[in-house]
């Protein structure tokens, strides 16, 4: 499968991995900030955005399309970056090949990732379906915002209700959520019914990694996040309150901020042997 993929600026190659439903584009917030110094790798992944899936395919895929990326652009070894089943996904290169990672940015994401969901009414989806397609029309607005995107799913994606969220909920999330094909979201639950923890590999992890959650997050809890990082012996974890699952379209100057305090912190992972 040959993944679709934006690539921005020059220097040390970082993979920046989506979530679901998501697409390379989602992950501009972190991208657009990188690329100043390095070079970023943000690819659909198979089944999303333009990476057109024919057929029914396992997150085990995923692996072999983005290692016959990085081969496919002859990198050696790159930063790795995930957010959500990108963390995972991210996390899982590199317990399975440490030599072709410097080292690992999660967000909202785990090793053995659980939430706590509140069950979804029907009023739950129709308010979500109208204010999704009103803050297409008009992004931000903050009536909608107020009237029915409150009462709807993307309070549980998001905890500060703000104009500014929803300019990226409507430029890249319900974009993403519309291209996202059934074989990718078969290929999650799947791997969800079989129980994913990868908790007692962590020690062998060596290579620096920053840990990044959202205190209210309803998908991929805090909690996990945090026990997570607890496994790891070179780690940095925040965790911002008053933020969900999407706390880098919520808070985008205060993580950047962190995540150019780490980097200086440790340049070993963005610096050529």
């Amino acid at each position: 499968m040959k993944l679709k993929v934006q690539i921005k600026g020059n220097g040390f190659p970082i993979l920046c991995l989506h979530g679901h439903p998501g697409s390379g584009a989602c992950m501009d917030v972190f991208s657009e900030y990188l690329a100043n110094n390095f070079q970023t790798f943000s690819p659909d992944l198979r089944g999303y955005g333009k990476t057109i899936a024919k057929e029914a395919f396992t997150l085990e895929d995923h692996l072999t399309d983005l290692v016959e990326l990085l081969d496919s652009y002859q990198i050696e070894k790159c930063l790795l970056l995930g957010w959500s089943l990108g963390g995972i996904l991210a996390l899982e290169l590199l317990i399975r090949y440490p030599e072709r990672f410097s080292g690992m940015v999660l967000v909202a994401s785990a090793a053995y990732p659980r939430g706590n969901h509140p069950p979804i009414s029907f009023w739950d989806l129709a308010n979500t379906a109208i204010a999704a397609i009103l803050n297409l029309i008009k992004p931000g607005w903050q009536w909608n915002i107020d009237t029915f995107a409150r009462r709807s799913l993307f309070r549980y994606l998001v905890s500060k209700q703000t104009p500014n969220t929803y300019l990226y909920l409507a430029k890249y999330a319900v974009p993403a959520y519309l291209r996202t094909s059934r074989f990718a979201h078969n290929a999650l639950n799947q791997a969800i019914g079989s129980g994913y923890n990868r908790l007692p590999a962590l020690k062998k992890i060596k290579v620096p990694i920053l840990v990044l959650s959202g205190q209210d997050d309803r998908h991929i809890s805090a909690q996990s996040s945090q026990e997570t990082a607890k496994y790891i012996e070179n780690c940095l974890s925040y965790c911002y309150p008053n933020t969900a699952h999407l706390f880098p379209w919520e808070i985008p100057d205060e993580v950047l901020q962190d995540l150019g305090s780490w980097l200086k912190k440790y340049p070993e992972v963005v610096k050529k042997l």
